[in-house]
C-alpha cells in the first residue's frame, strides 16, 4: 500500500492562529515577526499550489514567480485582515477560495486577450456585417454556463450552510470554470478528481452536486422560457 499523502501540511492550525494574532495586534514589530516566521510561506505555498493544480498559466507576467507574489500581495494588502474565525470558515479554505476566484478571473481575462490577438488574422474579412442575427439579445449555452458559475459562486453561503459542503461546491465550480483545460471527461473520473481535491466521500459529493444541478436548471429554464437562450449559438 502506498503512503497516504499529508494534506495542507504547510498551512496548519498554527498558521491560522498566527493570522488571528497578527490581525489582533497593533504592535508593528510583533506583526512583522509573526508574518515573516508564520504566515508568509503558507500564503506563498497556497498560491503556488492553486496555480499549478488548476493550471492557471494564462498570465501577463514573464515568470510564474511574479504571479505567486502578486497573489500573496493581494491577500496581505486586501484580504488578511478580513479573516474572522468566528464565522466558521477555516483559514485555508477561506483564503484558498479567494485565490481561486481571483485567478479564475485573471486567467480568463488573459486567455480571452490572447485568443483575440492570435485569431485576429482569421477574423479579418470573414465577418459579414449584413448577416442577420437570429436573436441579437439571446446568449449561447456556453455563455449561460459561465453566468451560472458566477451566480452560483456568489450564492454559495446561501446554498450551503456547512463549510464542508461549500468546499465541495467550490471545487466543482472551479472544475466547471476550467472545463476547457481538463483532460478528463468521464463522470467517474471527475468524481474521483473532486474527491481527491476535497477529501470527501462520494455520497457527500452527490448531495452537493444535486443542489448545483438544480441551481443550473433553474437558471437554464429562466433564460429559455424568456427567449434569452439560443441553443444554435456556440
Amino acid at each position: 500500500m502506498g503512503r497516504k499523502k499529508s494534506k495542507n501540511n504547510y498551512f496548519t492550525q498554527e498558521t491560522e492562529d498566527a493570522i488571528v494574532a497578527y490581525n489582533n495586534s497593533d504592535d508593528h514589530v510583533f506583526r512583522d515577526r509573526i508574518f515573516t516566521d508564520k504566515i508568509y510561506f503558507p500564503l506563498y505555498k497556497l498560491a503556488e499550489n492553486i496555480i499549478h493544480t488548476f493550471k492557471f498559466y494564462y498570465t501577463d507576467v514573464d515568470d510564474l514567480e511574479d504571479l505567486k507574489l502578486e497573489v500573496v500581495s493581494l491577500l496581505v494588502e486586501e484580504k488578511l485582515h478580513m479573516f474572522d474565525p468566528t464565522r466558521g470558515a477555516k483559514a485555508y479554505s477561506y483564503f484558498g477560495t479567494i485565490v481561486k476566484r481571483h485567478l479564475i478571473n485573471y486567467n480568463n481575462k488573459n486567455y480571452k486577450r490572447l485568443k483575440q490577438l492570435t485569431s485576429m488574422d482569421a477574423w479579418e474579412g470573414s465577418y459579414d456585417l449584413n448577416t442577420p442575427e437570429i436573436n441579437p439579445s439571446a446568449i449561447s449555452l456556453k455563455q449561460l454556463f459561465d453566468i451560472y458559475i458566477n451566480q452560483t459562486y456568489d450564492k454559495l453561503d446561501d446554498l450551503f450552510k456547512k463549510e464542508g459542503d461549500k468546499q465541495i461546491a467550490d471545487a466543482v465550480l472551479t472544475l466547471f470554470q476550467k472545463r476547457y483545460d481538463l483532460d478528463i471527461f468521464k463522470k467517474k473520473a471527475l468524481y474521483i478528481y473532486i474527491r481527491e481535491m476535497t477529501g470527501t466521500e462520494t455520497p457527500y459529493l452527490t448531495k452537493v452536486i444535486n443542489v448545483l444541478k438544480d441551481e443550473f436548471y433553474e437558471i437554464y429554464n429562466d433564460y429559455y422560457e424568456n427567449g434569452m437562450l439560443d441553443l444554435k449559438k456556440y
